[in-house]
């Protein structure tokens, strides 16, 4: 249907939305820390987003978070020597 007067999308497969030519023309994906993402959006014409940073590695915060729901640092070390946390 490309290239005709008729209102679709393609359904595409995961790998195939960062390469698809409306997606490449458009900026809808970039790459951060070798991780392709959607970009931020909105985007305007006259105020320009920043790139996203990469995420934060999983477990970074874990003993934080359950230090502030009541748990104490042998309970958290118990957790982890049990592999229930990264």
């Amino acid at each position: 249907m490309e290239g005709t007067d008729v209102c679709f999308a393609p359904v595409l497969e995961l790998d195939e939305v960062a390469t698809h030519p409306h997606n490449e023309a458009r900026g809808n994906v970039i790459e951060v820390d070798g991780v392709a993402q959607n970009a931020p959006a909105p985007r305007f014409s006259r105020t320009a987003t920043d790139a996203p940073s990469a995420p934060a590695p999983a477990g970074r915060d874990t003993a934080a978070v359950l230090e502030e729901c009541g748990f104490d640092t042998t309970e958290i070390d118990a957790l982890r020597q049990a592999g229930v946390l990264t």
